[in-house]
C-alpha cells in the first residue's frame, strides 16, 4: 500500500530567497543557523510563509463562479463553523478562529464548498479581521447578487496573546452585512441565533 503524500509547488527562486532572509534574520536574534536544528529552518519558513499567503494569487470570485446553479429558493443559506488561520499584516503573528456566512439567493445559488474556499482564499493573506470580514461579503454579493450577504467572524489574535497586552482569553469579533441582514433586523436577528448560539439577543 502507498504511503500517503502531499505534494505543494512552489516557485524556487522565490523560496531560495525568502530562506536568506530567514537565515539572516536568525543570525539577527543571536542564533547560529547552520546548527542541526536549524539548517533546514529557513527553507522550512519560506515554504510555510508561501502557503500562508497563497491567496494573494486567486481570485475568489472565479471559484464561485465555477459552481453557479439557477435555483428559485429564496430562504437563508448559511454555512458556519468555517476555520479561519491568517496571518495579521502588523506583525504576521496568526490569527485563527470560525467565520460564519449566509446569503439569501435572488435566483443563484452556489456550491456550498465554494464558501469555505473563498474565506480561505481572502484568509490565505497578509491581513487585518475587519477587511477580511468585508472582503468575503463583497465577493459574495457581488458575484451572486443575492438579496443579502452576513459575515461574522470570531477569532483568537496571537499578536494580543503572545505579545503587547498578553490576554489570553480575548476573541474579537468582526460583522458585515448587506441587503436583507442589513436593513431587516429580524433577519439578521435569525442570522446572528444560528450562527452564534440562542443568547444572542438576550437581555
Amino acid at each position: 500500500m502507498a504511503l500517503y503524500e502531499k505534494k505543494e509547488s512552489f516557485d524556487d527562486e522565490v523560496i531560495i530567497e525568502m530562506a536568506s532572509n530567514y537565515r539572516s534574520m536568525l543570525k539577527a536574534v543571536g542564533e547560529d543557523p547552520q546548527r542541526e536544528g536549524l539548517i533546514k529552518t529557513p527553507e522550512r519558513a519560506a515554504k510555510a510563509l508561501a502557503v500562508l499567503t497563497s491567496g494573494m494569487g486567486v481570485d475568489p470570485a472565479e471559484i464561485l463562479k465555477g459552481a453557479l446553479f439557477t435555483e428559485p429558493s429564496n430562504e437563508m443559506v448559511l454555512v458556519r463553523d468555517i476555520e479561519v488561520y491568517s496571518l495579521c499584516e502588523h506583525h504576521l503573528l496568526p490569527f485563527f478562529g470560525k467565520a460564519h456566512v449566509a446569503y439569501i439567493p435572488d435566483g443563484k445559488i452556489v456550491g456550498l464548498s465554494k464558501i469555505p474556499r473563498v474565506v480561505d482564499a481572502f484568509s490565505r493573506r497578509l491581513q487585518v479581521q475587519e477587511r477580511l470580514t468585508e472582503q468575503v461579503r463583497d465577493c459574495i454579493q457581488n458575484t451572486l447578487g443575492a438579496k443579502g450577504v452576513a459575515v461574522v467572524i470570531e477569532a483568537r489574535h496571537l499578536c494580543m496573546q503572545m505579545r503587547g497586552v498578553e490576554k489570553q482569553n480575548t476573541i474579537t469579533t468582526t460583522s458585515a452585512f448587506t441587503g436583507a441582514f442589513l436593513n431587516d433586523p429580524k433577519t439578521r436577528k435569525e442570522f446572528m441565533q444560528l450562527a452564534i448560539g440562542s443568547s444572542y439577543g438576550r437581555s
